[in-house]
């Protein structure tokens, strides 16, 4: 990466940060969800909050390039008055949903972000309602105390997802951003198993700066190279988020999300790659829609059905028998052109 490039980075990375939210935002969450999931091969509907918090405390240094959560958060450390007053209105929509989601822009496991004793409390509403509960965080936060106290409070199965992206440490680094290594997120997955927990990664599809079929590729090596480490591997093709480094070079023509086509072909491909026993899904965000992950969009909605599907029934043969549309040729002659290319 060049300074330039850095130095836009970091420019981004100041227009996107928050001012010091006021008592009243630390009052109300983010945005709650219910999606359709598959837990222990049932399909269930799974019941998702994201808590407004400081939010991730990277985002405040330099920030990933496809990253915009920031927008979401206080600027500041939420109490753990304020946590339990948004928990208190997400509980209200919560219908005993078995399986339990909980983000909060950044690391749950982070002091920083939601205090201890807010993290305890959080896990603690839903002990004998969910038989599952998920939370997100960096590497670094990983600990056996705080897998420990999650476990004690909640008392049914703890997932712990880390945005591992990608396994290649150069994209990791000048693509995406991140300032921790592949090897240390495999580490992290390790003491999550050993802290008798399920480790979950999140794999990106189509970072800048990379061509459609260097991506395909890296997610591909991404799933081979984790899936021993991980019980769930999933595939988030980008989508557009404001104020990030992907937007900025979308609105200048210089990226494409990725093709649906593209997604199915890692899918495809690195269900056989994964280690047995390991889950290979993809749910993706703004799929079908010109900031997400897209084809032409006359077929975007049975391609998606098809993904949603084959991730939730664990069976990738599902995509096999996809109409081909005409669109696709148009994929491939791309991915040939880019092979073409000198600075492919």
């Amino acid at each position: 990466m060049t300074p330039a490039t850095s130095s836009f980075a970091h420019r981004v990375a100041e227009e996107r940060r928050p001012a010091p939210g006021s008592p009243a935002d630390a009052r109300h969450y983010v945005k709650l969800w219910q999606e359709p999931e598959s837990l222990d091969g049932e399909r269930v509907r799974a019941f998702v909050l994201i808590l407004r918090t400081r939010g991730c405390y990277w985002a405040d240094v330099k920030g990933c390039t496809m990253c915009g959560y920031a927008r979401d958060t206080l600027g500041r450390s939420a109490t753990e008055e304020e946590i339990g007053l948004q928990l208190a209105r997400a509980l209200t929509s919560y219908r005993d949903e078995p399986y339990v989601k909980i983000y909060t822009s950044g690391s749950f496991l982070d002091r920083r972000e939601v205090p201890e004793a807010a993290r305890s409390r959080v896990a603690a509403a839903f002990a004998g309602r969910a038989r599952r509960l998920l939370v997100e965080t960096l590497p670094e936060f990983v600990s056996p105390e705080a897998l420990r106290e999650l476990r004690d409070s909640f008392g049914g199965t703890l997932e712990v997802a880390l945005g591992l992206e990608s396994t290649q440490p150069r994209v990791l680094a000048k693509a995406v951003h991140k300032h921790e290594t592949p090897t240390q997120y495999l580490e992290a997955a390790d003491r999550v198993r050993r802290g008798g927990a399920s480790p979950k990664a999140y794999l990106l599809l189509k970072p800048p700066y990379l061509t459609e079929r260097e991506s395909i590729e890296d997610t591909v090596a991404s799933v081979a190279r984790a899936s021993s480490h991980f019980d769930t591997l999933s595939v988030n093709p980008v989508h557009l988020q404001g104020g990030t480094v992907v937007e900025h070079l979308f609105r200048r023509g210089l990226y494409r999300p990725p093709w649906l086509w593209s997604l199915v072909e890692v899918l495809s491909r690195a269900s056989r790659l994964r280690a047995p026993g390991t889950r290979l899904v993809s749910f993706p965000t703004s799929g079908g829609n010109p900031r997400g992950v897209h084809n032409c969009l006359r077929c975007d909605p049975e391609v998606l059905s098809r993904i949603q599907e084959s991730s939730l029934a664990q069976d990738f043969s599902l995509l096999d028998g996809l109409p081909d549309c005409p669109c696709r040729e148009t994929w491939r002659h791309s991915l040939a052109l880019e092979a073409l290319s000198p600075e492919a």
